[in-house]
């Protein structure tokens, strides 16, 4: 999506916490015993608010899965001008019914471990939630190149108090984009996180994209989903200056 976004004469800036912005296969090396186990919801949600406090303006927030429940946090303290939540995680009491959600996430909880190490999905797990509508061959070469532990602390506490959204706050416009066969963050998931929305002068919107599996951003339709991005956003703008005139 960078790539469209840039072309449109948008700004990219993407910050990573450490040390995630290691090689993959560097931190795979690590696990389960990697310094990312340390990681809570808290010293993500800071790093980008952080982040966010040194830009001039707020900036547009595009948050994907776990990355969505964080905008939805930002959002609620009023950092960002817009955000596109795809495929979001939800907040804490947003449930849907789905058994490809509970066979999902289960896993990555690892309720009977410690939370001191990663949680590193094998390819068959990852081949299920995340990858389901990608081909073979390109499934096995993003989870070569891209599959990297993650901290159980962080998956765990979106289930906790750390991960609460006040759904009556006035907020910026917030889009939520869902994957028709998305089995760990489910369509009906994320329309329940979007009704759960309470203030009616607050723009929320839901568009749900047939086909899109939870790695939509790596299937051969990102750019027409970029642009479907890019076209809210203009309509934002559109809308803003119409309110003014």
């Amino acid at each position: 999506m960078e790539t469209v976004f840039r072309k449109s004469g948008l700004r990219v800036l993407r910050p990573g916490l450490a040390p995630q912005g290691c090689p993959a296969a560097v931190l795979r090396s690590q696990h389960p015993y990697s310094p990312i186990a340390q990681n809570g919801l808290q010293d993500v949600l800071k790093l980008y608010s952080d982040f966010i406090a040194q830009l001039p303006a707020k900036p547009i927030v595009i948050g994907h899965s776990y990355g969505g429940l964080i905008l939805q946090l930002l959002l609620q303290q009023d950092s960002v001008a817009a955000g596109v939540a795809i495929e979001s995680a939800p907040p804490l009491g947003v449930v849907a019914l789905s058994w490809s959600l509970v066979r999902s996430v289960l896993p990555m909880l690892g309720l009977f471990s410690s939370a001191k190490t990663t949680f590193l999905p094998s390819f068959a797990q990852w081949q299920y939630a995340i990858a389901n509508g990608l081909p073979l061959a390109d499934q096995e070469a993003f989870y070569e190149r891209l599959l990297a532990p993650e901290s159980k602390k962080v998956i765990r506490e979106a289930l906790s108090l750390r991960a609460r959204v006040d759904f009556r706050r006035p907020h910026a416009p917030l889009l939520f984009l869902a994957g028709g066969t998305d089995r760990i963050m489910p369509a009906v998931l994320n329309r329940a996180n979007f009704q759960r929305y309470r203030h009616a002068q607050s723009v929320t919107e839901y568009h749900e994209l047939p086909g899109r599996c939870h790695a939509m951003l790596g299937q051969s339709t990102w750019r027409e989903d970029a642009t479907f991005v890019l076209h809210w956003l203009a309509e934002l703008k559109m809308a803003a200056v119409a309110s003014q005139t």
